[in-house]
């Protein structure tokens, strides 16, 4: 029996962390000022996607990071989405959005919302979606403005 757990444990454990032919989830979340955000509303661009919650100390620490890259990025060829994935208040994630000087579109989920591939399997978690709309890249843990630079770099050929 501890034989058939053990074996039933390791076969949900080892799947892929996305299906490649998964239907995308197109969010249809809301920024903190009620704004609807769907992943097609930016579609032409990359679109970084960032899971995280107010109580993740590496979540914390990877905000200026996509700050910085959100900044220098947002006006021609990527987006910073940052989904917060735990059951906060809206006041509550306006004041961290403010103290965290965070000036990508924050939007409200909850653990039990859908993620954009329906798999969120720890925090920070990151998705890099190119601008056709497909998944091209998944980070779980932290993530740093340099690693979102060289991947655009190496897929786009532009050292923007």
């Amino acid at each position: 029996m501890k034989r058939f757990a053990l074996l039933l444990l390791l076969a949900f454990t080892m799947q892929p962390l996305f299906a490649a032919n998964a239907p995308l989830n197109d969010l249809d979340l809301k920024d903190l000022d009620g704004k609807l955000h769907n992943l097609s509303d930016y579609r032409g661009k990359w679109i970084v996607v960032n899971y995280w919650a107010t109580w993740c100390p590496p979540c914390r620490r990877e905000i200026p990071d996509l700050v910085e890259f959100h900044e220098k990025h947002k006006e021609h060829d990527a987006v910073v989405l940052g989904v917060n994935h735990e059951y906060a208040t809206l006041k509550e994630l306006k004041n961290f959005k403010k103290k965290y000087n965070m000036s990508y579109p924050v939007l409200q989920a909850t653990p039990r919302t859908p993620s954009i591939d329906r798999k969120i399997r720890g925090l920070p978690t990151t998705y890099l979606v190119n601008p056709e709309g497909k998944i091209v890249a998944v980070q779980s843990g932290p993530i740093s403005a340099g690693m979102l630079e060289s991947y655009l770099k190496r897929e786009t050929g532009s050292d923007k």
